[in-house]
């Protein structure tokens, strides 16, 4: 089993490419599941969390600063995540960038169906796992991170729509994600 290849082998033919930049009904369709994530996290945190009003109150003004920083921070680390799993997977350093509407990570490499859905939902798992243990863990800090958390799982609509995407490939498909746009390849 391949799991990634700087050339497309030989007999391999594109099946389909997405890219959420073009294709504007894709585009509101992912950003719409971000939107109804969001939504659904707020709801749960307002919920399981401490009162967001008190917190809201004693959180201090340079808190807010700290926050914003963490935010760009978390964007920096979720597309680090995939870079590491990139070059793990490839032998090669991927490429990064900011398109204005998304962070990305990308490679010029074919990945195969397995390292392709690692690669695309790592950064979810291993910074959801970090929010979550820290917001159990630290009443204090449950907001800030509850927040973090949000932005992780709501800002990875696309990661999911696309695993959602590959379980409907063929076993054999090869994907390159060049970070603004996913190809994906199937013999035949």
């Amino acid at each position: 089993m391949i799991k990634s290849t700087m050339a497309l082998p030989e007999g391999y033919a594109l099946k389909r490419r997405i890219d959420l930049q073009k294709d504007k009904k894709l585009f509101w369709l992912v950003n719409g599941l971000s939107l109804a994530i969001a939504l659904a996290l707020v709801l749960l945190a307002v919920v399981v969390g401490p009162s967001f009003a008190a917190w809201i109150v004693t959180f201090p003004w340079y808190g807010y600063l700290l926050l914003a920083g963490g935010m760009i921070a978390y964007m920096v680390a979720h597309e680090a995540v995939h870079g590491v799993m990139i070059r793990y997977y490839s032998g090669k350093w991927g490429n990064f960038g900011f398109t204005g509407a998304y962070a990305f990570a990308g490679s010029e490499a074919y990945f195969a169906k397995g390292p392709y859905a690692v690669i695309a939902l790592s950064p979810v798992v291993i910074w959801g796992a970090v929010f979550a243990l820290v917001c159990a863990l630290c009443p204090g800090l449950f907001w800030p991170f509850a927040i973090l958390q949000i932005i992780n799982l709501s800002g990875a609509a696309g990661d999911f729509y696309v695993s959602w995407l590959l379980g409907r490939m063929p076993e054999d498909v090869l994907i390159r994600d060049d970070g603004v746009s996913m190809a994906f390849y199937a013999r035949g």
